[in-house]
């Protein structure tokens, strides 16, 4: 690995609370930034998705007038006294974590960086910017396509017209936060896979076999996440089919780094 001596249990932890201490400050920054201008972040992004000139639904037009949106009836109400404040608060820490995540990455490289090889270490650049990238592609996608798909079918679905659809701010919320973060999270699946691999409990040759149940589990998981029509559930399957097959790569090629290094040694 490296030349340095090994590190103790303490060293250790105290890189660990220094890695958490650093990040939970990044995300109190953020989420400082956030609280105050969360009018403009309600007005301008949360609440954007529920607009029909909302970019997605325009986009969506211009491909096919069968796919103009013209009304999301819906009402956001708040039934809770402390329901506006703490909606406050939640979407600040929310929104702080993902404005900080690429520090928070930042921090998680330096942590990891003692137990890597010294010819590991110069991909520290490489490993923030990818994962960083990685994760606003995935909270961009949730975003601008899962999140409208979601609010347009759950807005405009109806038992009966008898019933109104006036949505509960802490449900509002918990769609667009959830579905964003979670977006941003399933994007890091080359990262993940990247280390499995690297400590040797994954492969590309068991990808490969699984290819088939893991199709299986994306269709599932693009089912949970999108509204219940064939057509949303492709456009989110096709993004993830995509990350898997970069996944099979990355597993790849880490084996045969792994292999030239046993073979060198």
């Amino acid at each position: 690995m490296t030349d340095q001596k090994e590190m103790s249990i303490i060293d250790h932890l105290n890189d660990l609370r220094n890695f958490l201490f650093h990040s939970a400050i990044a995300v109190a920054i953020g989420a400082i930034i956030i609280a105050m201008n969360i009018q403009f972040v309600y007005d301008k992004i949360i609440f954007a998705p529920k607009n029909p000139d909302f970019i997605t639904y325009r986009l969506f037009c211009k491909i096919s007038e069968a796919l103009c949106i013209k009304q999301i009836p819906i009402n956001i109400i708040n039934r809770s006294m402390s329901g506006q404040f703490s909606a406050h608060i939640w979407t600040s820490i929310i929104f702080g974590l993902i404005i900080a995540f690429p520090y928070i990455i930042y921090e998680l490289w330096k942590f990891i960086k003692p137990a890597l090889y010294d010819n590991e270490k110069k991909y520290g650049l490489a490993f923030i910017l990818v994962s960083s990238l990685l994760f606003i592609l995935g909270i961009m996608f949730g975003y601008y396509v899962i999140t409208p798909l979601s609010v347009n079918f759950l807005g405009n679905y109806f038992v009966t017209s008898e019933i109104k659809n006036n949505i509960d701010l802490s449900s509002y919320n918990s769609l667009v936060r959830t579905t964003v973060l979670a977006n941003g999270i399933v994007f890091e699946l080359p990262i993940i896979i990247y280390f499995l691999a690297k400590m040797g409990l994954i492969d590309d040759k068991f990808l490969k076999q699984n290819r088939k149940y893991a199709l299986i589990l994306i269709l599932i998981l693009a089912a949970i996440i999108t509204p219940p029509d064939i057509v949303s559930q492709i456009i989110v399957a096709i993004p993830l089919l995509i990350l898997y097959e970069i996944s099979i790569y990355v597993a790849k090629i880490v084996g045969k780094k792994y292999a030239t290094d046993l073979t060198k040694s």
